[in-house]
């Protein structure tokens, strides 16, 4: 589907979070089930070369509770990083380590690979991320951040920030650059409340990198997929995006958010970056009671056909909904992978009833061919806080 945007591959995820989704920090300390307080749970390796050989990162873990803690196990995502971990118990206040060497012989990509941890004491594992870029022959620091405001450049206006829970918050980095030759002092003015943004090293070296690091707060006003913007000011100046000359283009796609679906408020022309994350109701702390007594949403069918329709039409697709649970079933929001789909406001329903929720769909600026629309309901189900519907069909 060519207007399919990034909500996509999130909701594809987010789908089976009740069962495999990793825990969040209770705060911008990284704290994880009262037990543990991680330094951090992204390393962002920047721009590596394969020549380089294997690249290590170490994350600290301090045991921030009144009794002992053990760090059970780490799985990698896959055999290309190794793992190591502190394997004696920690008793409140000691810190032990979890060392990551990722191999780096798959030859030039970027990359994300994962840590999954399981703490004592912690219901959900903890999710580490470890990023860069590895290039097979070097790279100028125009055409790895082609993204540029001033002498910022940045990799991409549009940022992963990843799953955020309510209650909690989530941080990240990404690696930015200072273009020019001389230090390059950043600042961030027009930030999005809940948004926190930094760079370290401040002033930037000339013709070096930095780190971007954020934070995200969670509030009840915001579910599904959001955007959190900041506008960076350089020394002393807003400028608006442009790309390198020298970018190719894939990677002004990537800089600049030239995809099929854009967000209009990113991109060439705009003085903004965007951070973008998936709220969800946060479960962690329930009991299988509490669980058991949850709402539980179940549609009709999952695949609402239009069938082959003229371009131009306008036409409804219509799923019944019905709460299977013990409590009422709220549906914060529904999220749609296209601007050309719109969802009708959609109440509460107590145990045992059933509601139908509307779907209109216009497809005058939709392409010809296939047809394929994805709704992400965001739900206070503890079973099914998010749920996947599609829209199928044919456009002529």
């Amino acid at each position: 589907m060519r207007f399919r945007t990034v909500i996509t591959a999130l909701a594809a995820v987010l789908a089976i979070l009740p069962f495999k989704a990793g825990a969040q920090g209770s705060g911008k300390d990284n704290v994880f089930g009262g037990i543990v307080r991680l330094d951090r749970t992204i390393h962002d390796f920047g721009d590596i070369m394969v020549s380089d050989g294997p690249v290590t990162a170490i994350f600290k873990a301090e045991n921030v509770s009144s009794a002992p803690m053990v760090i059970y196990n780490v799985v990698s995502s896959c055999g290309c990083t190794d793992v190591e971990w502190t394997r004696q118990p920690l008793k409140p206040g000691e810190t032990g380590s979890i060392k990551a060497t990722y191999k780096n012989d798959e030859g030039g990509y970027p990359f994300d690979k994962t840590l999954t941890v399981y703490f004592s004491g912690v219901k959900q594992p903890v999710i580490l991320h470890l990023r860069g870029e590895s290039h097979t022959k070097k790279v100028s620091l125009n055409e790895m951040y082609p993204a540029k405001f001033g002498n910022l450049g940045l990799k991409s206006v549009d940022i992963k920030g990843g799953n955020l829970s309510q209650g909690q918050q989530k941080s990240g980095e990404v690696k930015v650059a200072n273009l020019g030759q001389k230090p390059m002092k950043v600042s961030f003015t027009d930030v999005s409340e809940g948004l926190s943004v930094s760079v370290t090293p401040n002033p930037v070296p000339a013709r070096s990198t930095a780190t971007m690091s954020f934070t995200v707060t969670s509030d009840r006003n915001h579910w599904g997929l959001n955007y959190y913007y900041a506008t960076p000011v350089v020394d002393g100046k807003v400028y608006k995006a442009v790309v390198a000359s020298s970018a190719t283009a894939s990677s002004r796609d990537d800089a600049l958010n030239v995809k099929a679906q854009p967000n209009p408020l990113l991109g060439a022309g705009s003085e903004k970056v965007g951070i973008f994350t998936v709220t969800k109701e946060d479960f962690s702390s329930w009991s299988k009671e509490e669980r058991d007594r949850g709402s539980q949403p179940m549609a009709d069918v999952s695949t609402f056909e239009i069938g082959k329709v003229r371009k131009g039409t306008k036409v409804e697709a219509v799923f019944g909904i019905s709460n299977r649970g013990k409590s009422t079933l709220r549906i914060h929001k529904v999220d749609t992978d296209t601007p050309h789909a719109s969802v009708a406001p959609f109440g509460d329903l107590k145990p045992g009833e059933k509601g139908s929720l509307k779907v209109s769909l216009d497809t005058a600026e939709m392409p010809s061919g296939e047809v394929l629309v994805l709704l992400s309901l965001i739900t206070n189900s503890p079973l099914r806080p998010i749920m996947n519907l599609y829209v199928t069909g044919w456009i002529e």
